[in-house]
């Protein structure tokens, strides 16, 4: 923290008392750092008036006056699961004070972050080597216009010093609770070596709860059944710090989940698809690990493609259409998802979760009346059943998949689970045993796989467009990093409009399908990176794959504020996973 401009925290309560009953304009001058003794607040940016977004503030505190220990984030792994702690810890505590400050509109709002069960990386906080930031939202009060500077002196100099000590200085905080935060991301994170070691895709811990409180709610359901692993596909791990562990482990390859409806098929899929990320204890689903580059596949109808190659999948189109660069503004199901699979191959997923349920039928599987009707030469669609084993053996990508009505995959599995209540039971050599018996012959992989060429770009107009790889410097003078320097010049605006969409300009992205993002502030920091490809005009000069390379490059060295375009960090942006970043720009109409 620099305090070459740092004030007195005196110096903001007499500016305060100055300004009082004046136009709400005024507390623009308030804008600055100032010492609060064990912490620095910053007034970064000040609202309109009071009925606008709430002024951005946020607090700096060394680790010397806050006397965390430094093995609570002294790892990647630790250091998001601590900084995630006290966001959550900071929102309960400022709750309390929420409108006590009296005023109109946003008056006396004191905001952070709400995360749900995820631990996830947010701008809200900031552990670097030098301290503790920590952001959040202050509404400023008024009446009407009016300042009410006592409201904003019993915010900044009575509540906030409360909150902030609270919170961010640890002889305040239960020992063991901050240490326990530090102890399940040990635990996890070594989860997620043992199944690259052990050939896993996912691991399900026993006593899990997967079951959710409800379709809208991520709160686990009460008196559900808690996860029990079939012996055959039990794993047992010796954990750093929670000892032995034990649980199911999916192996990598093609894995089939199937049962009756409403026995929990989805349910363990959908917490699969969580598992990408870790989750806070109590959460139910805090063993449950999967293979972070896991990706759903579904159908969209009506999605935008642009330029992808599906010939592994669609060929020989009856209007003569080049499936290698393919491009629809309106997608049907079994094309949407050929596409999601070659932009998942390309962002390097090496797990696909499918739900039959939400899938193009025509895509996943061809039966044996259909194949003998319509004949391979008048059918361009090659289903996934046909593709699924070749994606596995020559290119590493493993399925997981639920079943409920086509049993056309047992032939291909080389797991099957059945859920019988929320029970998984392995099925896999009984139901081998009756598909030797049934007759009926092994799927055939289809020929002529290969997968998509590398170096797809979005845009192909052929404008000022740079070589494939350039490296970062990329074409043309002024540049900072291969980046425009003035690129702040021309500003795109940008809405976002919760979880499932954004607009950057006047184009709107759909991101309803994309159901690993689960987190309105991750559909923030997508749009901010939208908008800082267009202003440097990246998809114009680099592949989609080198782009993303390029944004995580930025944000690594900078954070989220480095495609963000503002001046100063600010709450509200939360760290999407590779796979997100590709979906977005992959749903871009522009």
């Amino acid at each position: 923290m620099c305090e070459q401009n740092m004030k007195a925290s005196q110096e903001l309560r007499r500016l305060l008392e100055s300004i009082d009953r004046k136009s709400y304009p005024a507390y623009k001058s308030a804008q600055g750092a100032y010492n609060f003794g064990d912490y620095v607040l910053s007034i970064d940016h000040v609202q309109g008036d009071p009925f606008a977004s709430p002024s951005k503030l946020s607090v700096f505190i060394s680790h010397q006056k806050a006397g965390y220990p430094a093995e609570l984030f002294d790892a990647p792994h630790k250091k998001q699961a601590f900084e995630d702690y006290l966001v959550r810890q900071f929102y309960q505590e400022s709750a309390r004070y929420n409108f006590k400050a009296k005023g109109s509109g946003k008056s006396g709002l004191i905001a952070i972050s709400h995360p749900g069960p995820e631990i996830l990386s947010r701008t809200a906080c900031e552990c670097s080597a030098q301290g503790i930031a920590l952001r959040f939202e202050v509404g400023f009060p008024a009446s009407g216009r009016t300042i009410q500077a006592g409201e904003l002196i019993r915010i900044l100099f009575e509540f906030l010093p409360k909150c902030v000590r609270q919170v961010l200085v640890f002889k305040n905080r239960p020992a063991g609770e901050v240490q326990a935060v530090a102890l399940l991301a040990e635990d996890q994170y070594f989860i997620r070596q043992e199944l690259k070691r052990l050939g896993l895709v996912s691991f399900v811990a026993d006593g899990s709860v997967l079951p959710r409180e409800s379709g809208v709610s991520s709160r686990p359901m009460k008196g559900s059944v808690a996860f029990h692993s079939p012996e055959s596909l039990r794993v047992t791990l010796q954990l750093p710090n929670h000892k032995t562990l034990t649980g199911m482990g999916i192996r990598k390859g093609i894995t089939l989940i199937v049962g009756g409806g409403y026995h929990g098929k989805s349910t363990l899929l959908k917490a699969l698809e969580a598992g990408v990320y870790d989750h806070i204890a109590g959460d139910g689903r805090e063993y449950v690990i999967t293979d972070d580059t896991a990706l759903k596949l579904r159908a969209e109808d009506g999605r935008s493609v642009r330029n992808v190659d599906i010939s592994m999948f669609i060929n020989d189109l009856p209007n003569k259409k080049d499936t290698l660069c393919f491009s629809t503004k309106d997608a049907s199901g079994s094309t949407s998802q050929a596409a999601a699979v070659a932009e998942g191959i390309e962002g390097g997923s090496r797990v696909f979760l499918i739900d039959e349920d939400t899938s193009a039928t025509n895509f996943m599987v061809r039966d044996d009346l259909m194949q003998h009707i319509i004949s391979r030469s008048k059918e361009p669609i090659t289903p996934f059943i046909e593709r699924a084993r070749d994606l596995y053996e020559k290119a590493g990508i493993s399925t997981v998949m639920v079943a409920g009505s086509s049993g056309a995959y047992f032939y291909i599995a080389d797991t099957i689970i059945q859920m019988d209540s929320y029970i998984p039971c392995d099925i896999t050599k009984s139901t081998k045993e009756f598909c030797a018996r049934y007759g009926t012959g092994a799927v055939e992989a289809a020929p002529g796989f290969k997968l998509p060429q590398k170096g797809r770009k979005l845009t192909v107009s052929g404008q000022n467009e740079g070589p494939q790889n350039p490296g970062w410097g990329g074409p043309g003078q002024g540049r900072r990093n291969g980046l425009d320097a003035d690129w702040r010049r021309d500003r795109i605006k940008v809405k976002v409009y919760g979880k499932d969409s954004l607009q950057v300009g006047k184009e709107t992205v759909d991101l309803r399908f994309v159901e690993q993002l689960i987190d309105g502030e991750q559909t923030h920091a997508l749009a901010q990176m939208l908008r800082f490809c267009l202003e440097h005009r990246l998809l114009e000069r680099y592949c989609v794959a080198d782009t993303v390379a390029l944004i995580q490059k930025e944000t690594a060295k900078g954070g989220l504020t480095a495609v963000s375009g503002c001046s100063y960090a600010a709450m509200g942006l939360c760290m999407p996973r590779t796979q997100e970043i590709f979906a977005c720009l992959n749903r871009f109409r522009g």
